[in-house]
């Protein structure tokens, strides 16, 4: 029987960088650090709730994801606007702007160094 999402594992040619991307562009917060095996770096982001985030050396990665859209990880934040805007401010790149879907809330996709997409969500209409 499955119980649940465990973790996501983002894999990297440079954990570190891309680790340290999440952690100044976008705000999450690094909650441990640690090898694995003889060399590979990982990176711990645990979020208030839900999964936890590990970006970590891959010797079998190299450049940018050539296919984004195939997996987004979902952040999921408070005030949408607010968030989009720090995020613009930092210069992440934004791949599309804020849009709706009903019944489900707000959402607005970014892209990370590593050439990955991720997403910005506010779920509960808290305006």
């Amino acid at each position: 029987m499955i119980k649940g999402m465990e973790s996501v594992l983002l894999f990297s040619q440079n954990a570190k960088k891309l680790a340290d991307f999440y952690k100044e562009k976008v705000g999450l917060k690094v909650t441990n650090e640690f090898m694995m095996g003889e060399k590979d770096e990982v990176y711990e982001f645990k979020m208030k709730q839900g999964t936890p985030l590990y970006v970590i050396d891959h010797s079998k990665i190299k450049g940018k994801n050539k296919t984004p859209e195939r997996m987004m990880i979902n952040l999921e934040v408070d005030d949408i606007e607010k968030e989009v805007k720090r995020l613009t401010k930092a210069r992440v790149k934004k791949t599309q702007d804020i849009y709706h879907v009903e019944g489900y809330g707000y959402i607005a996709t970014f892209e990370d160094l590593d050439g990955n997409f991720f997403q910005l969500v506010q779920v509960r209409a808290s305006k």
